[in-house]
């Protein structure tokens, strides 16, 4: 072979490899790429070839599928009590995406995931039939928080402590999923994303705010453990009216009558008295109040149960007139309802956290388990005797002080009203919290709850963690322990 030949030949042979290097980077790369571009139609296409897997509640689909009319895809996604389940469920819509578990598991759910697949239909992309989520809801809890809430704009949740089964999570006002799970359901989707209540926010999950005092219960914590005072029964050093350090601003009680002044953390508690706790997170410090609410959960900003839970907060760099308000619950801490259910329920379980999850598995349609989430994967937030201190002060709160209306004859209930301040210079409605915990000896049973009432369209005067959240607490407590 001449040179000449020689040189073309080998030419030749790059151009064919690189044609190959191009084709596999465009399969195997781009290819990919384009295919998850949401863009891409034929994704959607794909999505709704076929009716989808289902979200389940207590064996119980609350999801399903309906043929559409005309169009290139096939199905479209419907649910039973869509309103009751869409701070579970999140929605799965043609035009407008998926969200929470929808969202989470649309793989699963439309038959694409490929854990799903076998290795012959891996190799020739079959799409397989779709899985199922089993989820940990208990359809009588939430079916409690939902009606109890009605019409105010709030939120619950309710959690198993031992197990860190979520068995109820209700946001309001709701909205109806198949609503909007069309591709002409335009209208609906403008009303419900303009509206000023955002129905569509998992408050629950996604709307942190001002936890009032509720939080007080983890400052005690932090002073039981530190060893600031011995129990909850030991004088405190705090005078009322208590001046906040730096300044001639004097923090208030609500009840101006209350024995607040040096009172024990068993009747600061059950009296809610402000001067207590900002004095105790003075007298701790920000860093170690910070670490104890870190302990409990805040400032995580990978929560997940699956769905990701906005952060609580409890702020850095404050002074000490701030550091007191954040005793209360104030200044910029911040809160979800999920994050102060968990806060109870470590206290209701001997002081060990359990780890929050909505989800014990996803299945494929043969029912055999992709993924699991194990009950009772626990860390320790407090020791047992502090656990045990605060369980009995709680129980205080219920039986004798501000939380008289989440009481259940029979069982042993504690709890901790919160009333946030709301706007500048508290000139907005305050927010009402409820966070609690239930045991019944009987059965064994436990749950622990949190409640917030943004807004109940009540006067200001009413606005109250007992008279407004502790009846939603109490409603699903019940309903937990049958």
């Amino acid at each position: 072979m001449n040179k000449t030949i020689r040189r073309a030949s080998v030419f030749a042979l790059l151009l064919v490899l690189a044609v190959l290097l191009r084709a596999t980077w465009v399969q195997a790369y781009e290819g990919r790429a384009l295919a998850d571009d949401k863009k891409n139609r034929r994704k959607t296409i794909a999505q709704y070839a076929q009716p989808l897997g289902n979200i389940i509640v207590a064996g119980a689909p609350v999801t399903g599928s309906q043929p559409t009319k005309g169009g290139d895809l096939a199905y479209k996604r419907s649910y039973t009590d869509g309103e009751l389940y869409a701070a579970v469920t999140g929605y799965s819509s043609q035009a407008y995406g998926a969200t929470q578990l929808e969202g989470i598991y649309s793989g699963v759910l439309d038959g694409t995931d490929t854990r799903l697949k076998n290795p012959v239909d891996a190799l020739t992309g079959k799409q397989q039939e779709p899985g199922d989520v089993l989820t940990t809801i208990d359809p009588a809890v939430q079916k409690a928080g939902f009606e109890a809430l009605g019409g105010k704009k709030g939120a619950a949740v309710a959690v198993d402590p031992k197990t860190g089964r979520i068995l109820g999570m209700v946001s309001t006002p709701s909205y109806d999923p198949s609503k909007i799970a069309g591709l002409t359901d335009g209208d609906t989707w403008r009303k419900l994303s303009d509206d000023k209540d955002k129905p569509l926010v998992n408050r629950a999950l996604r709307q942190p705010l001002p936890p009032g005092s509720t939080f007080k219960l983890v400052v005690a914590a932090a002073a039981l453990e530190d060893g600031l005072y011995k129990d909850v029964d030991t004088a405190t050093e705090s005078p009322d009216p208590y001046t906040l350090p730096g300044t001639r601003t004097v923090l208030k009680n609500e009840n101006a009558s209350a024995p607040c002044e040096n009172a024990t953390l068993r009747t600061a508690l059950r009296y809610s008295c402000n001067n207590v706790f900002a004095k105790l997170a003075v007298d701790l410090g920000q860093d170690k109040v910070k670490a104890m609410a870190e302990k409990f959960g805040f400032n995580d900003d990978e929560l997940d149960v699956p769905v990701r839970a906005y952060a609580s907060v409890y702020p850095s760099g404050m002074d000490r007139a701030q550091t007191a308000l954040s005793g209360i619950g104030q200044f910029d801490v911040t809160a979800t309802p999920l994050q102060m259910a968990m806060v109870s329920a470590a206290i209701s379980n001997d002081g060990l956290m359990a780890s929050p999850h909505m989800v014990s598995a996803v299945v494929d349609s043969d029912g055999d388990t992709l993924q699991s989430y194990k009950d009772g994967e626990t860390r320790r937030i407090v020791s047992s005797a502090t656990a045990e201190q605060l369980r009995s002060a709680m129980k205080t709160v219920v039986d004798e002080g501000t939380g008289t209306n989440a009481a259940i004859d029979g069982v042993e209930v504690g709890g901790k009203t919160g009333t946030a301040q709301h706007g500048e210079n508290n000139s907005k409605t305050p927010y009402a919290w409820f966070t609690s915990y239930a045991k019944d000896e009987a059965t064994g049973k436990e749950v622990a709850v949190a409640v917030l009432i943004e807004d109940s369209g009540a006067a200001r005067s009413e606005v109250s963690g007992n008279g407004l959240a502790a009846p939603v607490a109490e409603k699903m407590m019940r309903a937990a322990l049958k």
